[in-house]
C-alpha cells in the first residue's frame, strides 16, 4: 500500500517492488490493497494494482500448509500482540512457509523474524 501511495515508507521499498528478484503476494494481501484502492481511487485504478501485482510478483493462495500455520500463529499472536488478526497470520505464515521475508510498514509486525520493516 505504501508503495501505491507515495509515502516515504514507499519510496523505501521502491527498489525492492521494482527489481529483478523474486516475490510473491499472499493473495490475502491483493484483496486488502485491491478493497481499499476501490473504495478511495475506483475500480480503475484497483484493477490496474491488480495487474502491477501480478506481472511482478507470484501471487500465492492460501493452501491447506498455509492454513494451518496460520491457524497456529494466530493462537501465538494473539496473545502477544493487541490487534493481530487472522490476515497477519495468513501473511506470516505464507512467508515462513515460503522461507520468504515480509516487507510491511504494518505495526503488528514490527521486531518479528523475518520481516523488512519500513516506517
Amino acid at each position: 500500500m505504501e508503495y501505491f501511495m507515495g509515502t516515504e515508507a514507499g519510496r523505501r521499498v521502491k527498489s525492492i517492488v521494482e527489481g529483478l528478484e523474486e516475490k510473491i503476494t499472499p493473495t490475502i494481501c491483493l484483496a486488502e490493497v485491491y478493497a481499499k484502492t476501490l473504495k478511495v481511487e475506483g475500480e480503475e485504478m484497483a484493477e490496474a494494482q491488480r495487474v502491477f501485482i501480478k506481472e511482478r510478483s507470484a501471487l500465492t493462495p492460501l493452501t491447506e500448509e498455509i492454513a494451518v500455520e496460520a491457524a497456529k500463529i494466530n493462537v501465538e499472536m494473539k496473545r502477544r500482540i493487541r490487534g493481530w488478526s487472522l490476515a497477519d497470520s495468513i501473511v506470516y505464515a505464507t512467508a515462513r512457509v515460503k522461507k520468504g521475508k515480509i516487507v510491511t510498514g504494518d505495526d503488528h509486525f514490527k521486531g518479528l523474524e523475518d520481516v523488512i520493516f519500513i516506517k
